[in-house]
């Protein structure tokens, strides 16, 4: 009895986390928390004017519903995941544009 509920108990923690990993983007959740971070010291800093912030910030936003539209069939698919990708590492480079560009708080 005790083997068939370990087994059980094994079975149910192998498909809830073969079920997790199949959803979670962790390389897009640590460069969204990068990018948050450079916006914001660049808004203190003066790099970046606040209109320039709010379109920075609309962009994550969009990352983040794209995100979410990804995972709601409960697995994001490597093509999904190219694409959530590519968009981070295009926001990423919009930031660096405009902290670096001639325009100052």
């Amino acid at each position: 009895m005790k083997t068939k509920f370990f087994l059980f108990l094994f079975n149910g923690m192998l498909i809830t986390g073969i079920a997790f990993a199949q959803t979670a983007t962790p390389k897009v959740a640590k460069k969204q928390a990068n990018q948050h971070a450079r916006i914001n010291e660049g808004v203190k800093s003066g790099e970046l004017t606040k209109k320039e912030a709010a379109a920075l910030r609309a962009r994550e936003a969009k990352l983040q519903r794209d995100k979410k539209i990804a995972k709601l069939d409960g697995k994001v698919t490597p093509a999904e995941r190219a694409k959530l990708n590519r968009e981070a590492n295009r926001n990423s480079k919009a930031i660096h544009n405009q902290k670096h560009d001639a325009q100052h708080r």
